[in-house]
């Protein structure tokens, strides 16, 4: 389903190959450059199987955001998703839990993990100004790139997607010869609750995919694009996780305690000796800048669709004259994401992040449901996710038990956010009438 009058003026300039890499480009950030070390100090050899249970749930949340978007083809993602499905109402919740507690905090978090990096190698940047200057400097850059259209900002973030994976790629290549096969020999299950543990680090290792899908409305041919683009996206994600596992696994075994900061790094000194270390450092700082070009590309497009239906200031919902971009929407998250990376604040609201989006993830799928007994939304080129209600119900299973995992503290953060929610949309509402 598409709605002219929301997604008028924007150009649909997102292929397969574009939506695929930016995928790849969320999915696959900083995390991964110490997220072996993690996996195998909790789980041993085991943990290079538990990437296929987390990826099974996973898949499931993908399959439905597949099928969901190749019918919702306006701007907003998530948001447009669950308002087209349910109103108005949880669509805004959706929306403020998306681009505030999951979005914008988990960037500022990432401009602070590059400026963090950069220190090691260029002492200014413990400055609390000079870190100011560095992300004012790298948010300008992003902004620009993506006020000139959404294809320069995808193709900027396919240029970065393919840089920090060809280091990535000569891990797994050259690596594989230094495995040693009792490395990834593995003796007795790890219990329940450690893999309880783990398995929600890992589900959040694969999230960051759907932050693609908030430029829906500028995606070509959507019915066909958004279900290939988030299949070979997932895939691709999938394999590169498990090989990154198998070699470091295989590589430094037992070891893997000695190099938990930064066990890919370890592997690349074994390789090509310290300048090893150097490059992968170079490849998280971009890999990181890669995540933040993303989410810069896409979450602005959920304010401008939130403008579209009044829920935010009309402003949001300007686009430029000449490039037919959300201009407006880009500058203000940006803008939003320095303040939160020079206040440090983001620290205390981090625990907002992973329940914010196991709800979304389980909004949209509900959506997606709920889309498939309205015979509007249907139509014949639309994708759907095979084996009826199954892969459905398995995504709310997964997610269900996920949120039984999550602190006290996580959960009293959720709770106040959607109430505070609330309150500004009843807020908003009383304003409009008056």
């Amino acid at each position: 389903m598409s709605n002219p009058k929301k997604e008028e003026g924007l150009k649909r300039e997102v292929d397969v190959a574009g939506l695929t890499l930016t995928i790849v480009n969320g999915t696959i950030g900083a995390g991964i450059f110490a997220l072996p070390a993690i996996i195998s100090i909790a789980l041993g050899a085991f943990g290079i199987f538990s990437y296929l249970f987390c990826s099974i749930m996973m898949a499931a949340i993908l399959l439905c955001y597949a099928e969901i978007g190749s019918r919702i083809t306006t701007s907003g993602g998530s948001y447009a998703y669950v308002e087209a499905a349910f109103g108005t109402f949880p669509g805004y919740i959706i929306n403020w839990l998306y681009f505030f507690g999951w979005s914008a905090l988990g960037s500022a978090a990432l401009m602070n993990i590059i400026a963090d990096s950069m220190a090691t190698i260029f002492p200014i940047f413990t400055n609390p100004l000079a870190r100011a200057c560095l992300f004012f400097v790298f948010l300008s850059f992003i902004v620009l790139v993506n006020i000139r259209g959404v294809k320069q900002g995808v193709h900027f973030v396919k240029c970065i997607t393919i840089i920090k994976l060809i280091p990535l790629f000569a891990i797994i290549i050259f690596g594989f010869n230094k495995v040693d096969l009792n490395n990834l020999q593995w003796n007795q299950l790890p219990s329940l609750q450690t893999f309880d543990n783990t398995a929600l680090i890992l589900f959040f290792a694969f999230a960051g995919f759907e932050t693609s899908l908030s430029v829906s409305g500028e995606i070509k041919n959507p019915s066909r694009t958004v279900p290939l683009g988030i299949l070979f996206g997932g895939l691709i994600v999938f394999i590169i996780y498990v090989l990154i596992q198998t070699v470091t696994q295989g590589v430094l075994g037992l070891q893997m305690q000695d190099f938990k900061a930064a066990p890919i790094a370890a592997v690349a000194e074994q390789l090509i000796g310290p300048v090893g270390g150097t490059i992968l450092l170079l490849t998280a700082i971009i890999s990181t800048f890669g995540n933040i070009s993303a989410d810069v590309l896409a979450t602005p497009r959920i304010l401008f669709a939130g403008a579209n239906d009044g829920l935010f200031p009309k402003f949001l919902s300007k686009i430029h004259a000449k490039f037919a971009t959300p201009y407006i929407a880009v500058i203000t998250y940006a803008s939003l994401i320095f303040v939160l990376s020079i206040s440090g604040g983001f620290k205390q609201l981090a625990s907002l992040a992973s329940g914010s989006i196991l709800i979304v993830y389980l909004s949209v799928i509900l959506a997606t449901i709920k889309l498939r007994k309205n015979s509007i939304e249907n139509n014949e080129n639309s994708f759907r996710s095979p084996g009826g209600l199954i892969i459905p119900i398995i995504g709310i299973v997964s997610i269900l038990w996920l949120l039984t995992s999550l602190s006290q503290i996580e959960v009293i953060s959720i709770i106040i956010l959607i109430l505070v929610t609330c309150m500004f949309y009843l807020a908003l509402k009383k304003f409009q009438k008056s």
